[in-house]
């Protein structure tokens, strides 16, 4: 009897030994091998400094030598997902358990328009009491109102421009329809949806836009938000917010210096003279670019774009540092923040583009972006910078073309002036609620109302591109005084 006792104890302890080896862990277990984990660790590195090419090279190296490590894969996904390549991240997460991997697939499916799937995974994701998502509420919440919609179906012309008021500021008011109402809404690259003012909704829904006289977009997803705060500083109502997925939908061109907003059904052609930049996306909708700050090798800085930060850059101390700027020479502004002071960069590139000498600011917080995500944030790129280019959303967002405005001057581009700390014009981000009211809001098919325009910026021709409906033209929203962005991209 004992041999057989014997045998089947050591049977099962070959058995033990043969599943614990294999070919690698399983999907939900660690354990890698030392030329894994030096893949891994520079795709983690290049992940979070916001490298995304390098990341792509390095988490492939990595997934090689151990196609089988949660962790591994896990990282894999989100790196897909930051370059909204949303397939491969449903592939790479699939079978993957936890609340980590259910958080990717869940924006991956909702960003291909499975809305069904995507409130799937997200329900799930949320049943984990550790994780409080906002965003994930409420769009599962939407999704599972949308059965049978198509989102982003355009209808109508194949293209539109329409003017945005507000010369010599660089807010990005755009006038169009929300649900056949006749509204002003802001280009806001810190939110990744379309945002309507919570105090004409309560709940998400779903809207149609329409730019022009036939440009319509239907089954657009809406979250809602306080804009009571950015009405008040723009002295207009400003109804909705337009983010990042909208935008990319629409092939958004915008240009501040030229007051023109174009949108398209189809991808554009590459504009003949532009800089093509690479664009990273944190979680799938928060919009980053780098930017080189110094031509050292850890001259890099990964920017946040916000184009609701009415100011032109800020970056943290020690990306200012590293950029070699004389920071005794940074003054503070009239009308900013007393925290806030500012001057130029000895450095400054955007893809190809050189524009040294642009202004940054010292003293803007950064905690509430640090918080939202996974990267090592070096600074936010604000409207002002934005609005030196003429922006152009290409490969479904994935980059895009910037063209900087041919009348500027100066070094690097810049404008001439006597004063070599320009006064950047802008307003703050939606603020968070508070008990005093917003603007009296205009009624359905009301023309909104907007105060006196500000004094004439400098002449600047506008660049080429379609003719704007002159019917979709409201009066102008008055300029305001630069202060932070109170918004993060969901």
């Amino acid at each position: 009897m004992r041999r057989p006792v014997r045998y089947l104890a050591l049977s099962a302890l070959t058995a033990l030994t043969v599943v614990a080896c294999g070919d690698g862990p399983d999907a939900n277990s660690p354990g890698r091998s030392q030329l894994a984990d030096k893949w891994l660790s520079r795709a983690q590195q290049s992940y979070r400094s916001g490298d995304a090419e390098d990341a792509s090279v390095a988490i492939e190296g990595a997934l090689k030598a151990a196609p089988r490590d949660r962790e591994t894969r896990l990282l894999a996904s989100r790196i897909a997902l930051s370059r909204l390549e949303f397939e491969e991240a449903i592939k790479l997460s699939e079978g993957l358990e936890g609340s980590d991997a259910k958080s990717v697939r869940g924006r991956a499916f909702w960003y291909t328009g499975d809305i069904e799937r995507a409130a799937d995974e997200l329900e799930d994701m949320l049943k984990d009491p550790a994780v409080k998502d906002p965003w994930a509420r409420d769009v599962a919440k939407l999704a599972r109102r949308g059965h049978g919609r198509h989102p982003f179906a355009i209808e109508g012309a194949v293209v539109a421009a329409v003017e945005m008021p507000g010369a010599g500021g660089p807010a990005l008011v755009v006038p169009c329809e929300l649900d056949g109402e006749r509204i002003l809404a802001l280009v806001a690259t810190n939110f990744g949806e379309l945002m309507v003012d919570s105090s004409s909704r309560k709940e998400p829904a779903w809207v149609s836009l329409r730019f022009g006289e036939s440009f319509e977009v239907k089954d657009v997803p809406a979250l809602t938000h306080d804009l009571s705060g950015i009405s008040r500083t723009l002295g207009a109502t400003i109804k909705a917010l337009i983010g990042v997925n909208v935008l990319r939908h629409m092939h958004v061109t915008f240009d501040r210096r030229g007051s023109q907003f174009v949108v398209r059904k189809d991808e554009p052609m590459p504009p003949p003279e532009a800089s093509k930049m690479p664009v990273f996306y944190a979680r799938g909708g928060a919009m980053m670019m780098r930017a080189s700050i110094s031509n050292k090798d850890d001259g890099n800085a990964l920017l946040f774009v916000d184009s609701s930060a009415f100011y032109p850059l800020a970056l943290e101390d020690a990306y200012l540092k590293r950029s070699g700027a004389n920071l005794s020479t940074f003054r503070s502004e009239p009308g900013a923040p007393p925290s806030w002071k500012m001057g130029s960069l000895p450095y400054f590139k955007l893809g190809g583009i050189d524009i040294s000498g642009f202004p940054a600011v010292q003293g803007a917080p950064f905690n509430d972006y640090k918080n939202s995500f996974d990267v090592e944030l070096g600074g936010i790129a604000g409207a002002g910078l934005l609005s030196v280019f003429r922006v152009t959303f290409a490969e479904s967002g994935k980059s895009l073309w910037l063209e900087l405005d041919p009348s500027m001057g100066g070094p690097g581009g810049l404008p001439l002036a006597d004063d070599p700390h320009p006064h950047p014009s802008g307003a703050p981000a939606p603020s968070a609620p508070s008990g005093a009211p917003g603007p009296t809001e205009p009624g359905a098919g009301a023309k909104p109302q907007a105060p006196k325009p500000p004094a004439a910026p400098k002449s600047e021709p506008p660049k080429p591109g379609p003719t704007p409906d002159p019917k979709s033209q409201p009066p102008v929203p008055k300029a305001a005084t630069p202060t932070e962005s109170k918004g993060a991209a969901r």
